[in-house]
């Protein structure tokens, strides 16, 4: 595993709310409330107590919190942590769920082809 610098990770803190969109190359965490649209071409995760409205678009993500409405595109491996609460889509090459992890909505894997052609209208931000 890479060595990340903290300096480099985006952050959402607790209490604090963002609507739009966020594109990024380094990882975002995820602790306050979040509507919009997420791109990050490395890891996001959601803490315990944020609460997100929207599509996120990633390589990894490690879910605790409440989706209350939106999409997961994710390349890699979504990760539902015990205690969350999903309500959304999730489209996903590998798909790990934890033991009272909570999920509304539909599963459906996709490739790296079909994941690139619905993430590159945000891809398209980082440019």
């Amino acid at each position: 595993m890479a060595n990340i610098n903290i300096n480099e990770v985006n952050r959402i803190a607790a209490g604090a709310i963002f609507k739009g969109d966020i594109a990024t190359t380094n990882d975002i965490r995820i602790d306050g409330t979040f509507e919009g649209r997420l791109y990050s071409e490395a890891r996001v995760v959601v803490g315990e107590k944020a609460v997100v409205k929207g599509d996120i678009f990633c390589t990894f993500v490690d879910f605790n919190g409440t989706m209350t409405e939106g999409r997961f595109y994710v390349k890699d491996t979504l990760t539902l942590k015990a205690g969350c609460s999903v309500h959304g889509d999730l489209f996903f090459e590998r798909l790990q769920v934890e033991l009272d992890a909570k999920f509304i909505g539909k599963c459906q894997v996709i490739g790296d082809a079909e994941y690139d052609k619905v993430s590159d209208p945000m891809r398209a931000l980082l440019k």
